[in-house]
């Protein structure tokens, strides 16, 4: 039934914790094992500095992250991306205590060039052998669902397409019938409440997902004190799909378990990760282009009188009002509470701010605002304040995008929402690839953005 839907991967599932661990060990245990195997092989002595190289290379990538499931791009990407940041980090490290001349030049070239490809090439392995695990029949966990509505068949779909879950779904269990059943369980009914007990021995049921409406919480007890006499493994499923989830996740807060239903992707390592790439993607590149800088100041200086730099009020992270930086490329300096957003043929647009806003040179001051902190590379672009008024009453989750720092570029600009959004539907379509970006961050996804946007730049003739 729903396991057999044509994108699923079954993958090994018993031994989670094992995964985990690997998981955990791999990046970092390959990391310095390349290392050590090419100082030896070059025959280079082992010192102190290598000894304090290595314990400082495993302390920034441990733990590693679980890539033996997701797609296998982003696999890729996230562990060109993730040593890319590592040996930028590393670098400027030994630059500052300069650290460099302890080690030759081809004994950190030919490291910097293998991590990367045995990393990809033991999760390559460790994904062909997880995926020949799960084959075997006896590695798959029998599950039954109980709530034959809606919430019941979403959570069959997510266990059908979940690479992880290993698991045989035989069929609902549902005291509803008729126009109460969703069309897709109604053939696969096992029985009623009262039945599950017996039919969870008889089939040999090792989970049991509940997903029965908020609204029946005597039942659910009922139901949960006579399934605690069973040895199948019980999990309750909320029914929070009705609201848009970010970054949901199960916390402990001292011993009272708490779901996260909208929060920041940027916590922890993963926010000290985002901003370091920021700090020092944004410092290279405003290194490289400020000669580039200087050149376009100077024509928009000469085009027409008034500031170079446009100072405009933004809504930054939490909504907090912050200024964002832009070459100014318009007669006007519109910042009230009504910003007409700029149109084709706009007659407040210069000719050479025309020739900026088309090929992106505009907001390359943004970079300073990176720096500042105000903003990110990749992120949510920030929209004026008086349109955030505006369209917070008119788009669900408006506000949800300003739960991270806006981005020079974003996820929506991309996938061709760039520029003027002249209807409220394309503002919302926006939003839905901003929350989209927020649901699934990883630092991969924002390369892949990064270079999707250097192309856009280069090719697309889209904004004005």
């Amino acid at each position: 039934m729903f396991e057999d839907r044509q994108h699923q991967r079954l993958f090994y599932s018993a031994p989670q914790s094992v995964q985990s661990l690997v998981a955990a060990f791999l990046e970092p245990g390959i990391t310095v094992g390349c290392l050590l195997a090419v100082m030896a092989a070059l025959n280079e002595p082992l010192g102190r500095a290598t000894a304090v190289l290595c314990l400082l290379v495993f302390a920034l990538s441990f733990p590693g992250r679980n890539r033996f499931v997701g797609h296998p791009v982003s696999a890729f990407l996230d562990v060109l991306g993730a040593w890319l940041t590592l040996a930028t980090i590393l670098w400027a490290f030994a630059y500052a205590t300069d650290s460099l001349r302890y080690f030759e030049t081809p004994v950190l070239l030919a490291w910097g060039l293998l991590t990367p490809i045995v990393q990809l090439l033991a999760i390559a392995f460790g994904r062909a052998w997880l995926r020949w695990a799960a084959q075997r029949p006896s590695q798959r966990s029998p599950v039954v669902i109980v709530g034959a509505a809606a919430l019941g068949v979403k959570v069959a779909r997510a266990l059908a397409a979940d690479p992880q879950s290993g698991s045989q779904l035989l069929g609902f269990f549902d005291d509803r019938q008729g126009e109460r059943v969703h069309p897709e369980a109604e053939a696969h009914l096992l029985g009623r409440l009262e039945a599950l007990p017996a039919e969870i021995a008889r089939l040999g049921v090792r989970k049991v997902y509940i997903t029965l409406p908020l609204g029946s919480q005597p039942r659910i007890v009922q139901l949960l004190e006579k399934l605690q006499d069973t040895t199948a493994s019980l999990y309750f499923v909320p029914d929070v799909f009705g609201i848009s989830i970010i970054q949901g996740r199960l916390k402990d807060v001292h011993g009272v378990p708490v779901v996260g239903i909208c929060e920041t992707p940027f916590t922890g390592t993963h926010g000290l990760v985002k901003r370091l790439s920021d700090i020092v993607l944004a410092s290279l590149i405003l290194v490289l282009i400020s000669p580039l800088l200087l050149l376009v100041g100077l024509g928009v200086k000469l085009s027409s009188p008034g500031p170079v730099i446009f100072k405009q009020r933004r809504n930054g992270l939490d909504g907090e009002e912050i200024t964002v930086y832009k070459f100014r490329s318009m007669r006007t300096q519109d910042d009230g509470s009504h910003v007409p957003q700029a149109t084709k043929g706009d007659a407040r647009v210069t000719r050479f701010g025309a020739f900026i806003r088309r090929t992106s040179l505009d907001e390359l001051p943004q970079f300073i605002n990176v720096l500042q902190g105000r903003m990110s590379i990749v992120g949510p672009r920030p929209h004026a304040v008086a349109h955030n008024a505006e369209y917070r009453r008119l788009i669900k989750a408006y506000m949800v995008r300003h739960k991270v720092r806006p981005g020079i570029t974003g996820w929506a600009q991309v996938n061709g929402l760039r520029g003027e959004t002249e209807t409220v539907e394309k503002m919302r379509e926006r939003v839905e690839y901003d929350l989209e970006y927020l649901r699934n961050w990883s630092l991969a996804l924002d390369l892949q953005i990064i270079v999707r946007t250097v192309r856009l730049v280069l090719f697309d003739r889209h904004a004005y």
